[in-house]
């Protein structure tokens, strides 16, 4: 499987014509490149906002994509139908009854699309923007491989990626959007960490360069990249690709799902196996005082 995933500038469009193609020239250019998966980051929905002129603060922005979310889907539906590939739209803020998520989708060649809620929210989209965190968490078996979505900040929590590997998922998507440094290796640390845990890849997207006309995404540091278990098969980083800080594009990687299930069974280390032991070796904790 030959995944793309991307690093994703937000820019402000004139009108739902002009971001529809952009949407299409950047799915267009990975199923060119071979894709048969392309990633789009968290927030990346954020720039659907400027087609609302007198959405101008964090509420109105958030509302403004939350209005358009299932038009959202639907044209990246029409455009994973249309160039044959499965397609993680990235994500935006959504509406869940009264309140608002942070929500992705993944959509198939078919047009049928599968919805994830972030469920954990950093301290910003607690307050003071006032996104709250969502459910279930969701496996998506498709038949190219069974797809978890972590998204951003959720991929910063073992027991998470532990219930999806659990389920037998193979490929955890982690959309993210960062705004220093800092953030973007908090993510990828997390990436690569479920990788080991669960001996399954990764697939890190990120939000690039700064779009001031939103105070939530104003500024963003990342890059793309796919992850893995350090162990047969695989490169010894735990690297399968990554691109350059801030670079846009696509980072294209093939992803052997066989090899994943090869790791698991037979890896040099069996941690997704032997996971269950840390239990055991917790039932006893000692604490020594040495001077």
């Amino acid at each position: 499987m030959k995944v793309a995933t991307a690093a994703y500038p937000l820019d402000q469009h004139a009108d739902w014509s002009a971001y529809s193609a952009k949407v299409n020239h950047w799915v267009a250019e990975a199923k060119a490149n071979g894709a048969e998966l392309a990633v789009f980051p968290e927030y990346a929905l954020m720039e659907v906002a400027t087609l609302t002129p007198n959405a101008l603060g964090l509420q109105q922005q958030a509302e403004a994509v939350a209005e358009r979310y299932d038009d959202i889907e639907r044209l990246f539906c029409d455009l994973a139908r249309a160039h044959d590939l499965y397609v993680l739209l990235g994500s935006g803020p959504a509406w869940a009854g009264r309140k608002l998520v942070n929500r992705s989708s993944l959509v198939s060649p078919s047009g049928r699309a599968v919805r994830q809620d972030k469920m954990i929210m950093t301290r910003f989209e607690r307050d003071p923007w006032g996104i709250s965190g969502g459910g279930p968490l969701r496996i998506i078996d498709t038949p190219i491989a069974r797809f978890g979505i972590l998204t951003c900040y959720d991929g910063e929590f073992p027991l998470l990626g532990r219930t999806l590997v659990e389920n037998d998922v193979e490929v955890i998507l982690v959309p993210s959007c960062t705004e220093a440094l800092s953030g973007y290796w908090r993510v990828r640390i997390g990436a690569m960490s479920r990788a080991l845990e669960g001996q399954c890849v990764t697939v890190m997207s990120s939000v690039v360069g700064d779009a001031a006309w939103c105070e939530a995404v104003a500024k963003n540091t990342g890059a793309g990249g796919v992850f893995c278990p350090p162990d047969k098969g695989f490169p010894g980083t735990g690297v399968l690709a990554i691109g350059g800080m801030n670079e846009p594009g696509w980072v294209y990687a093939d992803v052997d799902i066989e090899n994943i299930r090869h790791v698991r069974a037979d890896g040099h280390v069996l941690n997704r196996l032997h996971w269950s032991e840390q239990s055991e070796a917790l039932k006893t904790v000692e604490t020594c005082r040495l001077v």
